[in-house]
């Protein structure tokens, strides 16, 4: 049989020793001052030298025979298991597009429009490509409807519209004056707004106009109204103003306007980012979109409205649209090959690794006679008749497979009876009561089918790209790798995540045997936490499976996951702020179906984040003498603060370097074992350590505490510098 069965994985072989000739003659170069002083002249003419060579030779020549085991068995046996390498995993976010102008009719923006970030001298760009088409309708108002309270379903619903205010031509709704809110407005106080249904505005940016009374104090304060702005996604209500700037109607205060010189009769925009799926849905009489403002207060200091503000005017019209987009690039009828019409072929694709194939992304065979076939891939073809039109591709490598064929041990000793005979050498004694062998079939299975020969194989569309340095920060995807007409800019708001890199070969060493052990089911927490990093490729740095901590909570599963962003801020002394390790939707959703299908009946999975604590250290360094001058100072303290941010990561940090102990408090005593490695610290002042906790949208810095995190807890130690903190890591060189 075939020593080498090459429809297997290939998987990478590592060197069990790495050292070569060379080292071996430097290395016992080395130790003739040791062990012979005498031995001064190491010319290669000199026959030591000569001797040393030949043994370094025989040397290599046994290590390299001790290099195929036993670590080359083990991959063996992987592959035998058929395990490959995980290929990277993409990150995913949400491309917002603005338009230039506001367009009379329906405008689509392609799915797979290419977006990139900067490409640098050191970096190439991360591109991104759209999922969808995004589709930027013509929104219109149907009512403006009030409510006393803020209910999740609204019930008491008064329309403002009706019989009053009059809808132009344009869609523009006016007509006398009316309260957004009661005559004495109340905390809770919602004014709805409905869309029609039939204009496809999911993920759209739209202008809502406001035109109001002329400028009354209504005792709020502009640059912090107390609205809420938030729109019906199908399940909840979603949150779509994304920043307070955005309300260039201040709260319908129209202060800025009027201290411009303007008039509230012209009306001021407010920007809202709608979510991606914006559903119709029927609340009492009225079926539509629904939006809504809430009159709320953040907190109890802030002022609230006096009187309620009063319009005359209201309109609207869509700026652009929000897509969500994966770091991928597409490559479409890539042709692979020729076939030969032989089993077990192999081709190349151009552009590994490649992204898990969706329902248009296939192989297409066309024969040199006849109709084009469609091909369906597997994972093997351990089921696969020789009529099924199979194949497999390796996700990391790119390399394409097709049917092998399985010869039987009766093949190969007719091939050997038949060279035999060619070679005309004497035939070997044959048991006169056996059949001939030459007589025999040749035998075997084969395994899938063969493409016919001279067919062109032919990639008709794949999608590459993936890794780590996917998870790029908001701001960061500016540049259309196409011209995109009626697009003036693009951005991401919020940061891509779920990106990670390749699987390594240590790694697959270390899944194998949780695979084995799990068997593919969810029972105990060991196996959830192994699952869930399966089901996350790459995506997931961490995980904690929670036990239970009463009897209510029997049958649910809570999984702590701890996605994998791009830590190399820590390396520059930024650090990584707790709002680049959100859960994203997708990632969430990736792992819960993952493991519905392997856990048992009626038990829930429940994903959630660890509680982010932020924590700053204050502290004064004594140098030795000689390490007192400007230079020196300057590259110790960023040395020192590099060192504390890859210290208090939560995926790099810790003691081990693999990430910060779920719950693990820290003390004074950890900053002054880690800093008083560095060369050059003398000694160390007090160390001070503070919690950071998040109040709204600003972190705000408590009182020294020790320890930071309560032992027990889920909490996580995070650190980065802000702007908008007056805090970090304050070190002071005396």
């Amino acid at each position: 049989m075939h020593s080498d069965f090459d429809f297997l994985p290939k998987l990478p072989k590592s060197d069990l020793d790495d050292r070569k000739f060379q080292d071996l003659v430097t290395e016992c170069i080395l130790r003739i001052p040791r062990y012979c002083p005498e031995w001064t002249n190491y010319n290669p003419s000199d026959p030591g030298i000569t001797l040393i060579e030949l043994f370094a030779w025989l040397t290599d020549q046994m290590m390299m025979r001790f290099n195929k085991v036993p670590r080359r068995n083990y991959i063996a046996f992987l592959e035998m298991l058929g395990v490959r390498l995980q290929p990277p995993a993409p990150a995913k976010t949400t491309l917002t597009f603005y338009l230039s102008a506001s367009l009379p009719e329906t405008y689509t923006i392609p799915a797979e429009t290419p977006v990139a970030t900067i490409r640098t001298d050191t970096e190439e760009a991360v591109v991104f490509s759209t999922d969808r088409p995004c589709i930027v309708a013509k929104p219109s108002i149907r009512n403006l409807l009030t409510a006393p309270i803020t209910e999740t379903i609204p019930q008491d619903l008064r329309d403002r519209f009706s019989g009053v205010w009059t809808e132009n031509r344009d869609g523009a709704w006016s007509g006398p004056e009316t309260s957004i809110f009661a005559d004495a407005p109340e905390e809770g106080n919602c004014a709805y707004f409905l869309f029609d249904g039939e204009q496809p505005t999911d993920g759209n940016v739209i202008a809502l106009n406001v035109k109001g009374e002329a400028a009354t104090s209504t005792g709020i304060n502009p640059d912090s109204p107390p609205l809420l702005w938030q729109a019906w996604d199908g399940t909840a209500w979603q949150s779509c103003l994304l920043k307070s700037s955005d309300d260039h109607t201040k709260g319908f205060s129209f202060s800025d306007l009027v201290q411009q010189g303007g008039n509230p009769l012209q009306g001021a925009d407010i920007y809202l980012h709608l979510p991606l799926t914006w559903s119709v849905h029927q609340f009492g009489s009225y079926r539509g979109r629904w939006l809504r403002c809430i009159y709320q207060r953040a907190y109890s200091t802030q002022p609230g409205y006096s009187r309620s503000p009063r319009i005359v005017g209201l309109s609207v019209r869509s700026v652009g649209g929000s897509v969500s987009a994966t770091q991928c690039s597409v490559v479409y009828n890539e042709v692979l090959g020729e076939s030969n019409g032989k089993p077990g072929q192999t081709f190349q694709l151009l552009h590994p690794p490649v992204l898990p194939r969706t329902a248009q992304e296939y192989i297409l065979v066309v024969p040199a006679v006849g109709l084009p076939q469609v091909w369906q891939e597997v994972a093997d073809f351990s089921q696969s008749s020789p009529d099924d039109l199979h194949y497999c591709i390796d996700s990391q490598t790119g390399l394409v497979q097709f049917g092998p064929l399985v010869l039987t041990p009766s093949y190969i000793r007719q091939q050997t009876y038949e060279r035999q005979r060619l070679q005309g050498k004497p035939m070997e004694r044959v048991d006169p009561d056996s059949a001939d062998p030459l007589t025999q079939p040749a035998t075997g299975t084969q395994y899938g089918a063969v493409p016919p020969k001279c067919a062109v194989i032919k990639m008709v569309r794949y999608r590459t790209g993936g890794g780590l340095r996917g998870n790029v920060p908001k701001g960061a995807i500016r540049y259309p790798k196409t011209a995109v007409p009626y697009v003036a800019s693009v951005i991401n708001h919020q940061p891509a995540t779920g990106g990670g890199d390749a699987e390594s070969l240590e790694d697959a060493a270390m899944r194998v045997p949780r695979l084995l052990r799990t068997r593919d089911r969810a029972v105990t927490r060991e196996d959830f936490e192994a699952l869930t990093l399966e089901a996350g490729q790459g995506a997931i740095a961490r995980v904690l499976c929670l036990p239970a901590s009463s009897k209510d909570e029997a049958g649910i599963v809570r999984l702590v996951l701890v996605p994998n962003v791009n830590t190399s801020d820590s390396e520059l002394g930024l650090g990584v702020h707790p709002d680049r390790f959100q859960l994203s939707p997708a990632l969430v959703q990736r792992v819960q179906a993952y493991l519905d299908e392997r856990k048992l009946l009626g038990v829930q999975v429940r994903c959630i984040a660890p509680d982010y604590v932020g924590v700053s250290v204050q502290t004064e360094v004594a140098l030795e003498p000689e390490y007192q001058n400007p230079l020196a100072k300057q590259e110790i303290l960023d040395h020192l603060q590099t060192l504390l941010y890859r210290f208090l990561n939560p995926i790099t940090g810790g003691e081990s370097g693999r990430g910060w102990e779920f719950g693990r408090p820290i003390y004074p005593s950890d900053i002054v074992t880690l800093l008083q490695k560095v060369p050059g610290v003398r000694y160390l002042g007090t160390i001070q350590l503070f919690e950071l906790r998040q109040q709204g949208e600003i972190w705000r810095r408590t009182l020294p505490r020790e320890p930071i995190i309560d032992p027990g807890t889920k909490g996580l130690l995070c650190s980065w510098r802000d702007s908008r903190l007056r805090s970090g890591h304050l070190i002071s060189i005396v």
